[in-house]
């Protein structure tokens, strides 16, 4: 968590705690469905613009896609995330790169391990301001853009919440 604090400064926590919350009400399955969805809505793109012509991470979100639609195995995906994971770490000379590559592995990982989407989530924010801003721009700059995404994805996974008939509610969420 230091790291991402460190990308994002002080941003407004009374986000963090919404989408915490937002996400407890979810089951897993409509969890990985919303993050996986939203990172390749949201941040494959910024990913994609820093880093054109390389597949590897919309062939990950594929893959996942596959599998939560029920075609294929949690064996046959868990190689691929960690491979898209490595990837990630070594973008290390391109921060805007880095953060969107974390935060689509980082969704990805969530189909089978959901208690890392808000994680994801951070990363996807530190992309987002990243690439808004650039990199030469003060904390304020940053947290304002990052607070924006962190609110962005709280609107769509309430409308998850307000959508999914199917999924067991573990806490009263008023959607």
């Amino acid at each position: 968590m230091p790291k991402l604090r460190k990308m994002l400064g002080d941003v407004n926590s009374a986000e963090c705690i919404a989408l915490m919350r937002l996400i407890e009400t979810q089951n897993e399955k409509t969890l990985a469905g919303w993050a996986v969805g939203y990172a390749k809505d949201n941040f494959l793109g910024i990913y994609e613009n820093e880093c054109p012509g390389n597949a590897c991470l919309r062939d990950t979100i594929l893959v996942c896609e596959e599998y939560l639609k029920g075609n294929g195995k949690l064996s046959e995906i868990k190689p691929v995330i960690k491979e898209a994971g490595q990837f990630a770490r070594d973008l290390a000379d391109n921060p805007t790169a880095q953060a969107a590559a974390r935060a689509v592995s980082t969704a990805c990982a969530s189909v089978h391990t959901p208690t890392s989407a808000l994680g994801f989530l951070f990363y996807g924010a530190a992309a987002a301001a990243y690439s808004q801003a650039g990199l030469e721009q003060g904390a304020e700059v940053y947290d304002k853009i990052a607070s924006k995404e962190l609110e962005k994805a709280v609107d769509s996974l309430k409308q998850v919440c307000v959508t999914d008939e199917a999924h067991p509610v573990k806490v009263k969420w008023n959607c």
